[in-house]
């Protein structure tokens, strides 16, 4: 039998003007759910350098890593996530799609209106108090 596969990542509450950005996967078997930007930490770096990275990668825009929301360790049915969700301002630019295929500023009142993957649900309610 073998052990099931362990994931490892961050992910960044990107926050401006009282909203966070959602984006949507838009391929594999979790096409169509909600999550944060983010990826996996290259050896040798750090969470928040990763964070940045990844969010230039996936998005085109610059952000500032602030602090860490939470960390969740989820199992999911063909692997175990750990991740890490820090809150990250918004510097510049507008978000570019490049690996989702919708995405949007969502504020308090809309927050749970897209299908989050579960692990992003085990913190929004943490982040509900960044959000106007």
């Amino acid at each position: 039998m073998s052990e099931r596969k362990h994931i490892d990542v961050v992910a960044g509450a990107i926050l401006r003007d009282g909203k966070v950005f959602g984006a949507c996967r838009g391929y594999g078997s979790y096409a169509g759910t909600w999550e944060f930007a983010g990826g996996k930490v290259e050896p040798g770096e750090t969470d928040e350098a990763a964070l940045v990275r990844e969010i230039r990668e996936e998005l085109g825009v610059e952000v500032a890593v602030e602090r860490l929301l939470g960390i969740v360790d989820h199992d999911y049915p063909e692997y175990h996530m750990n991740m890490r969700l820090y809150i990250c301002r918004h510097i510049v630019g507008e978000p570019q799609l490049s690996v989702h295929s919708a995405g949007r500023w969502l504020g308090r009142a809309d927050l749970y209106s897209v299908p989050w993957f579960e692990a992003d649900m085990e913190l929004i309610q943490q982040l509900e108090a960044d959000l106007t």
